[in-house]
């Protein structure tokens, strides 16, 4: 009996371990591998649509082309947060800029490809000399959506990266999606945004179970808010919907509050965010957070971000004339604090008070917050800017080895740098100082940034009117990225552009000679570079006029009469390389005083300007 009882017993474990097994063998999938497989499940239609999309160029008609194109665009959407996030260069072979890069390394210009390349085969009405060329391209784009296919089967994921690029498709919907930077002729940017918030929203579902778990009001309101940004988005196609939509409704009302629920909800599920150095900060709420963009990050490295010894040193260094050959010019001499670090003239004269410099002097607000400086994007670092300015022979002709020495017999300097560097005065520390001065300088507080932070009475009707226009109907936000207003492309803004806007000799409204300064492509040689240059921010425009280059422009009315008129092109100058689309915006009058006011209320300079020592 007890030998028949043990053997039952021996029976039920060997049943028990069997079944158990067999269910370790197939555990409930994690969220990770959940949206493993949606994300694969979504490249997979997205390489459909782009199949039916070669099918139907090669053997549909016109209509069916756009229609095939358009849909191909919706299933893009669908992947291009993780696409983006996970593999950038192929996501930027489908869907990247349509303007050839040139590669200094090499000298090799690199021709672009992708979506944005096939949109004006297509709109807004196709060129049938132009098949030939279509069809080579869509080829081109078959090739990359296998590619997207391949690469993403064995990718690892986590949960922590994938809130991360959940927040950074809000960011890109927000700077890059309603602005219309990725459809400019198609004009479909509103549907797309929509594809884009649903495709986020079907991928937050894998995580509401857990998310309920933690916080059930949480994970209500992060559904409400999400299916509130998709019922907004639900706008026609078109110029009208496009140039009517409100932007800064759905960026105050459902995009900032939508991004500070996701990363609500990433920490409440315990995937906090990484602190690894950033542009954009990892944990910012919003692109609007007053702290959500970090200029150390820009620095040429860890060792030399800024400090409060730095900054008090470079900000006296900056005032002192001690930098200049004749000892008469100091940085301030140019960038004039009270006039937001700029000088009012078109073009400075030379150290020698007699010619005038090059170019008009740039503004100094958030020159840290850039990958690129001076007009022709020429240095990288705030260090090597100092580097070409204070030797250069017509703005301050001075040595830094005889500065060197200079400082070092000053006590006073002496201990600043003391306190401030391990290793005294070396000019590697002056040009740093400097940049840590430089690096400070940031005015992200304007009355625009009151006003989307919550501070409802800090622009009137026609400001935000102004700035709908200005990411809307004027296309301003296309190259002057929100919330910057410079080059820095959004979302990870680490790298800044340059275009070609055709700049006049001076200003005409019709007719008139290019401006003979080759920016960029005077710099590298490059011939797609000839005429360009680094888009600068449009903060604390108010106060830098004369603007472009080469101060041709007095007022920010003739800047944007020149915009609208289709700049360089649009009035008779012939420049090849020009970027700034040739086509007229056709503002009013009330449009465009509207826009002047916005830009006037992009002003800030509340940080430390003045010496005060």
């Amino acid at each position: 009996m007890k030998r028949t009882l043990l053997a039952g017993l021996a029976l039920l474990a060997l049943v028990a371990a069997y079944f158990g097994f067999r269910r370790s063998e197939a555990p409930a999938a994690t969220t990770v591998e959940r949206v493993q497989r949606q994300f694969l499940a979504d490249v997979a239609a997205f390489e459909t649509a782009v199949a039916a999309l070669k099918k139907t160029v090669e053997s549909g008609d016109p209509a069916a082309r756009r229609t095939a194109f358009l849909q191909t665009r919706l299933a893009w959407k669908q992947v291009e947060w993780l696409a983006e996030y996970y593999f950038p260069a192929t996501a930027k072979a489908i869907n990247g800029a349509p303007i050839p890069e040139y590669e200094e390394s090499d000298a090799k210009t690199i021709a672009p490809e992708g979506l944005q390349v096939i949109e004006p085969l297509l709109f807004p009405a196709p060129d049938p000399d132009a098949l030939p060329e279509l069809k080579r391209q869509v080829a081109m784009l078959q090739a990359n959506a296998r590619r997207l296919n391949v690469v993403a089967q064995n990718n690892p994921m986590t949960d922590a990266h994938l809130f991360d690029a959940l927040r950074l498709e809000v960011f890109r919907i927000v700077s890059l999606g309603i602005t219309g930077f990725d459809a400019p002729v198609a004009l479909s940017s509103l549907p797309e945004a929509r594809v884009a918030v649903r495709s986020l929203r079907s991928y937050l579902a894998i995580y509401r179970p857990a998310l309920e778990r933690k916080d059930p009001t949480l994970a209500g309101g992060l559904e409400v808010l999400s299916a509130r940004a998709d019922g907004y988005l639900k706008k026609p196609t078109g110029a009208e919907a496009f140039n009517r939509f409100d932007r800064m409704a759905f960026i105050t009302e459902i995009a900032n509050p939508l991004g500070g629920l996701l990363l609500d909800a990433q920490k409440a599920l315990g995937f906090e965010p990484f602190r690894e150095s950033r542009g954009l900060r990892a944990d910012a709420r919003t692109l609007f957070d007053a702290g959500a963009f970090s200029a150390d990050h820009y620095a040429p490295g860890p060792a030399h971000r800024t400090t409060p010894a730095r900054v008090l040193l470079g900000r006296k260094l900056f005032f002192d004339p001690v930098l200049s050959g004749d000892g008469n010019r100091s940085c301030a001499g140019c960038h004039q604090p009270d006039r937001a670090f700029t000088d009012g003239l078109a073009r400075n004269l030379a150290l020698d008070g007699r010619k005038p410099i090059r170019r008009n002097t740039p503004t100094l607000w958030n020159v840290g917050l850039q990958r690129a400086l001076f007009a022709d994007s020429r240095v990288s670092f705030l260090e090597d800017q100092a580097t070409d300015v204070v030797t250069n022979a017509d703005e301050m002709h001075g040595s830094f080895d005889k500065v060197v020495a200079e400082l070092k017999n000053r006590p006073a300097y002496a201990a600043l740098f003391a306190n401030a560097y391990t290793d005294g005065v070396t000019s590697f520390n002056i040009r740093n100082a400097l940049a840590a001065y430089q690096r400070t300088l940031i005015g992200l507080n304007s009355r625009f940034d009151r006003y989307v932070r919550g501070e409802r009475s800090a622009l009137n009707a026609q400001e935000v009117l102004g700035f709908n226009l200005f990411a809307g109907k004027g296309r301003c936000a296309t190259c002057h990225f929100l919330p910057l207003t410079n080059g820095l492309v959004p979302p990870h803004f680490e790298k800044s552009e340059s275009e070609n806007l055709g700049v006049p000799e001076r200003f005409v409204r019709k007719g008139g000679r290019l401006d003979p300064d080759r920016g960029k492509g005077g710099h590298n040689g490059a011939a797609i570079h000839q005429h360009l240059f680094k888009t600068p921010t449009v903060r604390n425009v108010a106060l830098t006029a004369p603007y472009m280059h080469n101060g041709a422009f007095g007022t920010l009315e003739e800047v944007v009469d020149f915009y609208d008129l289709g700049g360089g092109r649009g009035i008779g100058i012939h420049s090849e390389t020009q970027t700034l689309s040739e086509n007229r915006l056709n503002l009013d009058g009330p449009e465009k005083a509207a826009l002047v006011a916005f830009m006037k209320a992009l002003t800030d300079t509340t940080a430390v300007v003045s010496p005060n020592f």
